[in-house]
């Protein structure tokens, strides 16, 4: 897989609201990248995403770096969380299962 992540700074909206009715902490589950985002079969051609920023949240399985949140686009199929390092994508729900990536 051959994935750059930019970044913009916008956020999305209500999330703060959302985290605070919810309750705050955030469940991870870890996605096959392969079902989340289009273009990855291909090993030599890079594919650009565009993240909003650093969360909190520190990445589950290599436990480095913040995820950063990529919502849907031109070749995302679905908002979720990614790690730049270990290049792993996760879902979000909150401990009462309402989920975090809805808008």
């Amino acid at each position: 897989m051959n994935l750059r992540a930019s970044e913009t700074h916008a956020h999305p909206p209500d999330s703060a609201a959302r985290r605070r009715h919810a309750g705050g902490t955030l469940v991870l589950s870890e996605l096959d990248p392969l079902a989340v985002v289009d273009g990855l079969a291909s090993e030599n051609a890079p594919l650009d995403l565009l993240t909003f920023g650093n969360l909190r949240e520190i990445c589950p399985k290599c436990r480095r770096s913040h995820l950063k949140l990529v919502l849907r686009q031109e070749s995302v199929r679905m908002a979720h969380l990614f790690c730049a390092d270990c290049e792993s994508c996760f879902d979000a729900h909150y401990a009462n299962g309402v989920p975090a990536l809805s808008i």
